[in-house]
């Protein structure tokens, strides 16, 4: 029999080979856009993110086993009905941005700003699956500290990251989503 500690392991597991297969996607994509005369922006934030996000699944796997975290039961069936929910959304965004998605920030001067799919009604959703996943996937099996402390250094990155990245979407994007708020349908447009 599968134990609640040997089913998180797995999940953590699929987590990091869909992130393997989503770098794979990227790198494509961004040598895709390159080839259209995409120039990048933000390179001095990317390896930190990249190293990030790496310690982050680490990070839920050790709280879970060296401080022992027991299934905490309907809370973790919730957590980790937010983390199916947040997979959707960026599947979701990456469909939408097509080639134009890549974990980078690569952009081709002269294209349109993609509003359809979920960014018809937030600027940044990729961004929210990332802000769902951060807290719930820990919570999946009570690693509430590694949410904690990784959602609180997600925001800070998050900062860095939306800054560059709209600044490098330019004046076009600017207007396509002035009044659309960056995480939230319906909350307030701005910053």
């Amino acid at each position: 029999m599968v134990t609640s500690l040997q089913a998180y392991l797995g999940l953590l597991l699929l987590v990091a080979l869909e992130r393997v297969v989503e770098l794979v996607l990227s790198a494509r994509n961004a040598r895709l856009a390159r080839a259209r005369g995409g120039v990048e922006t933000g390179q001095g934030h990317y390896p930190v993110m990249a190293v990030f996000h790496g310690l982050f699944l680490v990070a839920c796997a050790l709280e879970v086993v060296l401080l022992r975290r027991p299934f905490p039961g309907a809370p973790g069936w919730v957590a980790l009905g937010v983390v199916l929910g947040a997979q959707a959304l960026r599947y979701w965004a990456i469909a939408t941005l097509g080639w134009r998605w890549n974990t980078r920030i690569v952009v081709v001067p002269g294209t349109a700003p993609v509003t359809a799919g979920p960014y018809r009604w937030v600027r940044h959703p990729n961004y929210v699956a990332v802000i769902a996943e951060m807290i719930a996937l820990p919570l999946v099996h009570g690693a509430w500290l590694t949410a904690l402390v990784f959602s609180v250094g997600n925001a800070l990155l998050l900062r860095v990251r939306i800054r560059a990245e709209e600044r490098a979407l330019g004046e076009p994007w600017q207007h396509a989503f002035a009044g659309r708020p960056r995480f939230v349908p319906g909350g307030h447009g701005g910053h």
